[in-house]
């Protein structure tokens, strides 16, 4: 089956599915239109500053909304939406639900313990392509599923996780489980403290050297015991089962939750390969639209971003990684939470990891300052990630056709290249704001290409340094990076002004540079950035 057959006939991801596989601990109806039974094909995240575009079938985040009357109008600005999420307490009185009857938008409330970030990340995973099945399709269809399934059998809340505890599908009814659960479910990951206590009394010891499941009781009064089991494959660990439970499970229940786990396995290696084969995929397509040409279109057709007003951003985390297969895993996590963050925004962005760089397209609204709109969407996207990962992204001009992409792209290359010669991390930059920089470093490219070396004043400079050992081009290069002021680049190179004032003598001698005159300022000082300081 190719990628059209796939996205064809991958399993449709109806509101009411959502509804019932989060269940009311993160979501509950607070005005409904009747079915639940719309599509769902993505989640876009309100922000009152931009134009508001949101496609038919998304779940609108509404985030800030308070009150019926803003309500009321948010539901009129988007009547195309299959849902839209209010933080509780929603407040619905007949105007609300007249407003709900007309568009057929299902108003749902958040509760107040979860983030918008992480009911982003909660509806994005679960609107993943083959994570959702309409019940009947077959219960081991998706883990989500299969969390289902196993609950029903244990009788038990259920979360399947990977070797890192970070949550891969979760079952219904964590409404019965402890706030450790609820808090797991709502960031998609055990909270660090519950990881501490778990490791701390042995029990990931215990869980990976065992083949049968192991019952745990936490010190801990708030939480109650779970029962776990080991997903492998061989020797090697995939995950785990984690249900909440209150008392050791039965002979008869702990067959289930073996053979479950066996399940899950092959269904955990089903989705790596078939993952690992969608973002091949996603790269190669990707990589067609930046480089341009006569394949361009329909590839971009494939990732959906077949429209005008394109903007390429370009990522790439600092610094190089001892040990390659650690920094592949890293660049890899890198991407998929640039992925995460661009489809919050843009339901119609793209991204995938090419080389080193993660690149994501983003279409834009018109509105006239689209590159810094860019900028700022890299920008929150490193303060999210910064205290786990280093980075830089470049931003690109805006690209008003596909034959534009490829300029786009290249321009958020140089942007990127400017700031790893800067040694920075954590920062965002576009094009326009790098521009002159990133000529600099073509020039030096052409000059380096060329074997071409410093001449004229400079190069007589750099010889009399390498003879006599002096300093005369980190006298000058002081001298012009202070403006002329004597005293301030006295300072810099830590010299008495005196003795900075007869250096500055000798080397009007040396090279004959007359430092009255604006061009050869100019001069030497561009061969100084092109060719770099040398003492």
């Amino acid at each position: 089956m190719d990628y059209r057959d796939r996205m064809k006939n991958r399993p449709r991801a109806s509101l009411g599915r959502i509804l019932h596989d989060l269940g009311t601990t993160v979501l509950d109806v607070a005005a409904s239109p009747g079915s639940l039974d719309a599509e769902v094909t993505g989640v876009h995240i309100y922000d009152p500053l931009d134009e508001l575009i949101v496609p038919s079938g998304a779940i609108l985040l509404a985030v800030g909304v308070q009150g019926a009357d803003d309500i009321c109008a948010l539901l009129a600005r988007a009547p195309h939406a299959t849902g839209m999420v209010v933080k509780l307490p929603v407040d619905v009185d007949e105007r609300v639900r007249a407003a709900v009857l007309e568009t057929g938008v299902a108003v749902l409330g958040l509760t107040r313990a979860a983030s918008w970030a992480q009911v982003a990340a909660l509806l994005r995973s679960l609107l993943a392509e083959g994570d959702l099945a309409e019940p009947g399709e077959g219960a081991y269809g998706d883990l989500f599923s299969l969390a289902n399934a196993v609950c029903a059998l244990l009788d038990a809340p259920v979360t399947i996780e990977d070797r890192s505890s970070r949550v891969l599908a979760f079952s219904g009814r964590q409404d019965e489980t402890d706030p450790g659960r609820v808090e797991t479910v709502l960031g998609l990951q055990v909270p660090e403290r519950y990881l501490r206590q778990l490791d701390a009394q042995g029990v990931f010891k215990r869980l990976y050297q065992s083949h049968e499941p192991i019952h745990i009781e936490l010190d801990d009064d708030d939480i109650v015991n779970r029962a776990a089991m080991a997903v492998r494959v061989g020797d090697e660990i995939l995950g785990s089962i984690w249900a909440v439970v209150h008392e050791p499970l039965s002979p008869q229940r702990q067959r289930a939750l073996t053979d479950a786990a066996k399940i899950v396995a092959l269904q955990l290696l089903r989705e790596r390969a078939g993952a690992d084969t969608q973002r091949r995929l996603r790269a190669d397509l990707l990589s067609t639209v930046l480089a341009g040409g006569s394949d361009a279109a329909e590839a971009a057709g494939r990732l959906g971003i077949a429209t005008t007003r394109l903007c390429v951003l370009a990522a790439q985390l600092a610094g190089v990684p001892a040990d390659p297969a650690q920094g592949e895993s890293d660049r890899q996590r890198f991407c998929d939470a640039l992925a995460l963050h661009v489809a919050a925004i843009h339901p119609k962005a793209a991204e995938a990891l090419v080389g080193s760089v993660a690149y994501a397209v983003l279409p834009l609204a018109a509105g006239g300052d689209e590159e810094a709109r860019a900028v700022r969407v890299a920008e929150s996207f490193l303060a999210r990630v910064g205290p786990r990962h280093a980075a830089n992204i470049g931003v690109g001009r805006l690209a008003l056709s596909l034959a534009q992409v490829a300029r786009s792209r290249a321009a958020d290359d140089r942007a990127l290249r400017v700031l790893r010669a800067g040694g920075t991390a954590g920062r965002a930059a576009g094009y326009t704001e790098v521009h002159f920089e990133s000529l600099l470093l073509q020039v030096a490219d052409v000059a380096a290409a060329e074997d071409q070396a410093p001449t004229g004043p400079y190069q007589r400079l750099l010889d009399h340094d390498a003879e006599h050992g002096t300093e005369l081009a980190a006298t000058l290069g002081a001298y012009l990076d202070a403006f002329g002021d004597v005293n301030q680049a006295a300072a810099r190179v830590h010299v008495h002004a005196n003795t900075f004032r007869y250096r500055l003598k000798r080397l009007v001698e040396i090279s004959g540079l007359d430092l009255s005159d604006p061009d050869a300022r100019l001069t030497v000082m561009l061969q100084m950035r092109i060719f770099g300081r040398q003492h």
